[in-house]
């Protein structure tokens, strides 16, 4: 980087091999409307450098140089070309007020990136920040963003309702139990799978002796914090309550449910977890809807560190192996669907019914999808005709699509109209 009257200025973003991310036009798009976007993500999964592709100066906050300017005058922080990048500026908080008032000051768009990997405390002095920041999720990298995907199955596409026809893309369950435990951190790109969870398990270990009790302001117990992981990482997939992931985390040692509570809400503002709500659409009949979140780690990899496994582990244990592989088709939906701005929750019914996903998109339309590790027709059969039952059990607006997501195999639409579709294929 060079410097620039006393400010980093960065050089153009191509020399340095930064690899293109979903969010990349979400960020442009976002500075052209609001004088302030903020891109919140668990630490790691890469923000700092995609806001570095739009930003034109920056200051870290979580550098000593950073907190004395802060200390010495608040209005250095804010002085530089835009957009200027305020990395890590929750260690901060007064700072979110502060760029409020700029914006308002300024009267401009694309003046400042907000990047945080934890979300402050409540603060009533703080301003919600309507009408002058907006608000992006990031999350580690999709198989397309990654370069495992061959990028021939567009999901914008999928949700026009166009039809699919893509060869297989060349993933076998082995790569996938490899990508599971490498994760979508952009920093294990070029790790084995035992190097990546070194790495995993270290980043895990962090968490739990600091990280928890950090965000928190409140000193935690790291054996706690990590009984209460490996127990999310064994209910991966599944709408377990916090009084179930107490009971299954204090099978060796007691935990009282708030307790419990409380590391789920620590484990929340460090955006390590991304539940799935449940989706509520008008049905025909009087059906009940379950309404528990679905639970995911925000990358299957913490799920995998944080039970000790690897690939040889998930390949021994295919029905693990097959929650970890919908966490990663979530969290990958979740990124694809990002500059949809679709809503992506869950759906089960107490007749049994369910989807692993339901995109609803802005202007009402949704698609419903199913994910299967396996790509068999005794597999993807059972989970095509839930879908079609899903589709005639909902009232109003039919679906764009049903999709079923599998590890393997070729990607077409199928003679019921439900799309199967490769997780190796899936691209924006």
């Amino acid at each position: 980087m060079a410097l620039d009257n006393g400010h980093v200025t960065n050089p153009d973003p191509h020399l340095h091999g930064y690899r293109q991310r979903v969010m990349d036009a979400q960020l442009q798009e976002a500075l052209g409307a609001a004088g302030a976007v903020v891109i919140e993500g668990p630490r790691a999964c890469g923000k700092t450098e995609t806001a570095r592709q739009a930003a034109t100066s920056e200051i870290r906050m979580d550098t000593p140089a950073g907190q004395q300017a802060f200390a010495v005058d608040p209005a250095l922080v804010l002085a530089g070309a835009t957009p200027r990048l305020i990395d890590e500026w929750q260690e901060m908080p007064d700072l979110w007020n502060l760029v409020r008032h700029e914006v308002d000051d300024r009267r401009a768009p694309g003046q400042f990136v907000l990047t945080g990997s934890s979300a402050p405390r409540d603060d009533a002095r703080r301003h919600s920040g309507a009408g002058r920041f907006i608000r992006l999720r990031m999350r580690p990298m999709a198989l397309v963003e990654s370069g495992y995907s061959a990028n021939t199955v567009s999901l914008s596409r999928v949700l026009l309702g166009e039809r699919v026809s893509a060869p297989d893309p060349g993933l076998r369950v082995g790569d996938l139990a490899e990508r599971i435990t490498v994760g979508g951190w952009p920093g294990n790109l070029s790790l084995t799978p035992a190097q990546a969870s070194l790495l995993n398990e270290g980043y895990l270990e962090d968490v739990c002796r600091l990280d928890v009790s950090r965000v928190d302001g409140v000193r935690r117990d790291p054996a706690g914090v990590r009984a209460l992981l490996s127990s999310l990482a064994r209910n991966t997939a599944c709408p377990v309550s916090a009084e179930g992931l107490a009971a299954d985390a204090g099978a060796d040692r007691s935990m009282k449910v708030e307790t419990a509570r409380a590391y789920l809400g620590a484990l929340d503002r460090l955006l390590l977890t991304d539940d799935l709500p449940a989706w509520s659409p008008s049905l025909r009949s009087r059906t009940r809807l379950r309404a528990s979140p679905v639970r995911h780690l925000a990358d299957p990899s913490l799920a995998v560190a944080a039970l000790g496994a690897g690939p040889d582990a998930l390949l021994a244990d295919l029905n693990l192996m097959g929650l970890l592989f919908e966490t990663l088709v979530i969290r990958d939906l979740r990124v694809l669907a990002g500059p949809l701005r679709g809503r992506i929750c869950h759906y089960r019914d107490a007749a049994g019914l369910e989807a692993d996903a339901v995109i609803e998109l802005p202007g009402g339309d949704w698609a419903a999808f199913e994910v299967k590790l396996g790509s068999h027709p005794s597999v993807v059969d059972p989970a095509a005709a839930g879908l079609l039952r899903l589709r005639d059990r909902v009232a109003g607006r039919p679906p764009v699509a049903l999709v079923v997501v599998t590890g393997t195999g070729y990607s077409f639409t199928r003679p019921d109209g439900v799309l199967q579709v490769a997780a190796g294929a899936l691209g924006a």
